[in-house]
């Protein structure tokens, strides 16, 4: 029920009225509950079987991904990146959240959560500190100055009131989490950059990696230095933590090891953890302290017994690049790793197998991916100008690829009964195949002067749709294949996705022109919903609102990239999900909601 956690959290209510349509078919509490929620939504077409895992890697920065941090709550990631961005993703499904968090004018080298989550941090190259709101991704007050070269490194004190910082000044600097402003003098007595900071789990200390090969603690509230330097590496040290019972100091750095210390006494603990053939950047404690990651420039990340210091496996091999920065679930069952291949990848920290597993075949860009009706299979369109069918259930290719056409394939489509499939393509054509043998079905379907990039099904099967880049949309005999009347014009740019309604009776459209081409509504659309005929998606979080800001329903992330016009009914998208297709002929929303459900309970 993790899915659901925004709306159950927000409103008892939607348990039923938003749960209850959207759980996958194969779900437990699906085939045991389904048939008593008899005036929900209808998730008629497009539902899922199952949960999807997360993608094998989160795509989105433009550049190397120098620190990752997960949310109090587990439920969110925050990358920075030299893209001057911070980026917040969600956990569970590897969707970005909102828009990127833009401020800062160079590189983003760490970012942090505040301790309740409310807020996020990130130091940068510009030298600054910045503050932004973690739910509205906007910037709180002006930026944190002070620091006279590049800040490397953020992080809050336990209990969220300080915030710390460490820099290429070789400096680090307390400030007032609430006022912005800096508190005493700055520390110093490193003698190169800090590259790590971090506070002891009570609070009363902070450590300090630096360049000049060092560990350093300082008293949190008199800024003094306790005890000497921690020697020991012989390299400069990268990335510094305590273990959650504050008994231990790890470090890891240049010379390719990590280290123990005792935090009291400042001796080493053991030998060094040896293993990684490359500068050692990141590293972090299990949350139950038993275990040890670490993320190096060999491109890898390694599990250590915190206890002995041997290696846990296998090194966790799939990043191309560097790995700057490592960081556990706070649930300890997942390990995330950002790196300068521009990505994020999500790891079973148990197995250490990477979550997900991409299809792979496709000789180029995958350009489209469907479901088939019944969920089976899934269907990909590629720039190799071919399509590809998968088996849903184990990712292996189905058959040979579908060739025929002479350029790339931007759309592909399943039949409404699942026995025929149509793509649309740079070559300007439309092409019908045989699902379940993939030979081509007739001759393509000519007419549009353009790139065809959208083509759809009408509900009964008996017509095709197609959007180009020609400006116009075109109804086709899907069994003759020949033209249905005149091309349908009045778009002033290319046309993207297509759509026919559930009752075959309009046409939908959407484009680059941000005009939506429309009937009238179907009959069947609760009144309270006609004012949202021209609605789009659901919000950031989720929510369909009614005309007073009230919540009608919520869809599930993983349903969002099918939706094209949740009022309009059917919400086909020939991009990467399958179309989906919602009714609300019964729904019982509103004050109604109690209705939902029959009387009789399993």
């Amino acid at each position: 029920m993790k899915v659901f956690r925004i709306p159950i959290s927000i409103s008892t209510p939607h348990t039923y009225i938003s749960t209850a349509p959207f759980l996958p078919s194969k779900s437990p509490l699906s085939t045991t509950f389904s048939t008593y929620f008899t005036k929900s939504i209808r998730v008629q077409s497009g539902k899922l079987l199952s949960w999807p895992e997360p993608p094998l890697e989160w795509t989105g920065h433009k550049s190397d991904v120098n620190s990752i941090c997960y949310s109090p709550n587990g439920y969110y990631i925050a990358s920075g990146s030299d893209d001057k961005t911070i980026r917040i993703w969600d956990a569970e499904t590897g969707d970005v959240v909102g828009k990127p968090l833009e401020g800062h004018t160079g590189w983003v080298w760490s970012v942090a959560y505040s301790p309740e989550g409310r807020y996020i941090i990130s130091g940068s190259y510009d030298k600054t500190i910045r503050i932004w709101n973690a739910e509205t991704g906007s910037a709180v007050g002006k930026p944190l100055e002070g620091h006279t070269d590049w800040v490397r490194s953020v992080a809050y004190s336990p209990d969220g009131q300080y915030i710390i910082s460490g820099s290429s000044d070789k400096t680090i600097r307390i400030w007032n989490a609430k006022t912005r402003s800096a508190v005493g003098k700055p520390l110093e007595g490193h003698t190169g950059t800090v590259y790590s900071v971090a506070y002891s789990p009570d609070g009363q200390y902070i450590i300090s990696g630096s360049s000049d090969n060092t560990i350093r603690i300082w008293n949190a509230e008199t800024g003094s230095a306790v005890g000497k330097p921690l020697e020991g590496h012989t390299g400069a040290v990268y990335s510094v933590a305590y273990s959650p019972d504050g008994q231990y100091i790890i470090s890891g750095s240049y010379d390719k090891t990590i280290r123990i210390w005792n935090a009291e006494t400042g001796s080493a603990v053991g030998k060094p953890l040896e293993g990684h053939t490359d500068w050692v950047r990141s590293v972090a404690y299990s949350p139950d302290g038993q275990y040890i990651i670490s993320g190096s420039k060999d491109k890898t990340i390694r599990i250590w017994n915190a206890e002995t210091g041997s290696a846990v496996g296998k090194p966790l091999e799939g990043h191309t690049r560097w790995v700057h920065s490592v960081a556990y679930s706070p649930d300890g069952q997942y390990i995330t790793s950002g790196s300068s291949d521009n990505t994020i990848r999500v790891w079973n920290a148990e197995t250490g197998s990477a979550v997900g597993k991409p299809l792979e075949g496709q000789a180029d860009w995958v350009c489209s991916v469907a479901y088939s009706p019944d969920g089976q299979y899934i269907i990909s369109g590629s720039e190799d100008k071919t399509i590809r069918i998968w088996n849903a259930e184990t990712g292996s290719a189905v058959g040979k690829p579908l060739e025929g056409h002479t350029g790339q394939v931007c759309s592909v489509a399943y039949s409404p009964d699942g026995q025929f499939i149509i793509s649309g393509s740079s070559d300007k054509t439309i092409r019908i195949w045989n699902a379940e043998t993939g030979s081509a079905v007739g001759k393509p379907l000519e007419g549009h002067t353009d790139w065809v990039r959208s083509v759809a099904y009408s509900p009964d099967g008996q017509y095709i749709i197609s959007g180009s880049e020609d400006n116009t949309i075109r109804i086709w005999n899907a069994w003759t294949g020949s033209v249905v009347g005149e091309p349908l014009e009045g778009h002033n740019r290319p046309v993207a996705p297509v759509a026919h309604s559930p009752d075959a009776g309009h046409t939908i459209s959407g484009f680059s022109d941000v005009a939506i081409h429309l009937c009238d509504p179907s009959p069947q659309i609760p009144s309270r919903f006609t004012s949202y005929i021209k609605a789009k998606r659901p919000d950031q979080e989720g929510w369909v609102r009614d005309p007073d800001g009230g919540l009608l329903y919520w869809v599930p992330h993983d349903y969002h990239a099918g939706l094209h016009s949740p009022a309009l009914l059917t919400i086909p998208l020939t991009s990467p999900v399958r179309s989906v297709s919602l009714h609300f002929d019964e729904f019982a929303f509103e004050k109604s909601w109690t209705q939902i459900s029959s009387t009789a309970r399993p």
